[in-house]
């Protein structure tokens, strides 16, 4: 067995298998999950066992690269609506939990290597870890960071739990007030039929009226002489003609102003000529297109009523960009449909798999853009560092969505595995790698140590609650 624990990826496996059983037992509904893997870690640095620092810049790297990959959309959409209260509570977080450290460093004269390796593991914040490694080149980052780290999640655990109780806060009432913005912001979609009365819009088409223009609503269904049809541009109302539209409450409501009032009847397609079904876009030549540049009514007598993309469904704009996964409900000519779907990829397996050229590519990028070095002041220079960007480029990528025939996104299983296989790389690295020197800093610092970084855990969160909460 020493023969096998001496081989590092024997004793990586072996601390992850461990690690992982020891994280999901529960006591009393709380869990380590996958943070358990650096107790293990510790333990077995402590009895000499050692794993090869490379495991370690590549979990990294890793785990970076897909949370860019998966925030990045809705990174910049959270930015645009709330940025300014997020950089504000962010930064203050980072701040006080830094001048906290250096306070708390000078007042128990500590060592600034294991000080900053305290603040990093305390805000368990592994950018900050590599950065201080990196820098420092010492193992005392490294152990600062495993000992303040247990506490860091542990302590974020219970705050979160007994957070709603202080605060007097029912979370399912508020999940339901997020849930109401979320609505508000992506209205939900409906379908309504009208009667066409309006002598205005007799005898021009619906190009003619600009219907979706000035209604914000698509029109799904004509129903002409008993016939009902998938319409396009140059389809033409005539008085007593049935319309079927989709859109929200307030569209449907200017689609009655403009066509007619509303009526109950079932208005079923000509099934023998026209068709309707969900797409799936995985054809890459379509990603990052707006449905104005595929042009579907001329092209193929087709009309996009609905986009579902994560679960949400959206209104389909002309300006509106398809990404890959996105769900389309299409009306089309039964002769087109197979040219359609063909069109737009329609393959669930793609779904499912993971094409690591991007993710190889994208790491190289962000490598290469944490190197560039930014002037700040006199000889005083910047840089973004190996993780910052990792982040940085996987969110702007991510944003892009494609580039020439690469796209930038991943399946959300294969996202969260490697997400989750870099973060275990990581920390049975730094866990083994604190633990060889656990014992011999404990005897020099003392415990002072452990409640030096349950200080900086929670002070900081004391501190951004209160500013997000109430300021």
């Amino acid at each position: 067995m020493s023969n096998l624990l001496s081989q590092g990826y024997f004793a990586l496996f072996l601390i992850i298998s461990l690690g992982i059983i020891l994280g999901h037992i529960k006591i009393k509904g709380i869990s380590l999950d996958l943070s358990a893997v650096i107790f293990v870690a510790l333990l077995f640095g402590h009895f000499g066992v050692t794993i090869p620092n490379s495991f370690q810049k590549i979990g990294l790297l890793l785990f970076i690269f897909t949370i860019g990959i998966q925030a990045g959309p809705g990174f910049f959409e959270a930015f645009r609506k709330q940025g300014l209260q997020l950089i504000i509570t962010a930064v203050a977080l980072v701040i006080i939990g830094a001048l906290t450290t250096f306070v708390l460093g000078l007042a128990f004269n500590l060592d600034f290597n294991i000080a900053v390796g305290l603040f990093t593991g305390a805000l368990t914040s592994t950018p900050g870890l590599a950065v201080a490694t990196e820098i420092s080149d010492s193992p005392l980052a490294s152990i600062g960071y495993g000992i303040a780290y247990p506490f860091g999640v542990i302590g974020v655990i219970l705050f979160t739990h007994l957070l709603p109780k202080i605060l007097k806060v029912n979370p399912k009432e508020e999940e339901r007030k997020y849930e109401e913005q979320i609505q508000v912001d992506n209205p939900e979609l409906f379908n309504q039929n009208f009667l066409v009365e309006n002598a205005n819009t007799f005898g021009k088409t619906i190009g003619e009226l600009h219907i979706r223009k000035m209604t914000k609503a698509n029109i799904s269904r004509v129903l002409h002489k008993g016939l009902a049809i998938v319409p396009n541009k140059d389809t033409i109302l005539h008085l007593g003609d049935k319309i079927k539209a989709i859109g929200t409450k307030e569209a449907l409501e200017r689609i009655k102003i403009l066509i007619g009032k509303t009526i109950p009847d079932v208005m079923p397609l000509d099934t023998k000529h026209y068709d309707t079904r969900w797409v799936l876009v995985t054809n890459e030549d379509v990603v990052n297109k707006s449905l104005a540049q595929l042009n579907l009514w001329s092209i193929y007598n087709a009309t996009v009523t609905r986009i579902r993309r994560s679960g949400i469904e959206l209104l389909p704009t002309p300006n509106r960009r398809l990404r890959f996964g996105d769900r389309l409900m299409i009306a089309c000519d039964k002769k087109n449909i197979s040219h359609l779907i063909k069109l737009m990829g329609n393959e669930d397996k793609k779904l499912s798999e993971t094409n690591f050229l991007p993710i190889a590519l994208g790491i190289i990028l962000g490598v290469l853009l944490g190197k560039i070095d930014i002037p700040i002041w006199g000889n005083l220079n910047f840089n973004l560092g190996i993780t910052g960007g990792v982040l940085v480029a996987s969110l702007i990528l991510s944003r892009i969505g494609k580039t020439g025939p690469i796209i930038w996104a991943m399946p959300d299983t294969g996202n969260r595995l490697l997400r989750q296989f870099g973060l275990l790389l990581f920390l049975a690295v730094v866990g083994t790698k604190a633990g060889v020197h656990f014992s011999s800093t404990l005897a020099e610092y003392g415990i002072k140590l452990f409640v030096i970084g349950g200080i900086i855990t929670i002070i900081p969160m004391i501190t951004s609650l209160i500013i997000g909460r109430f300021l």
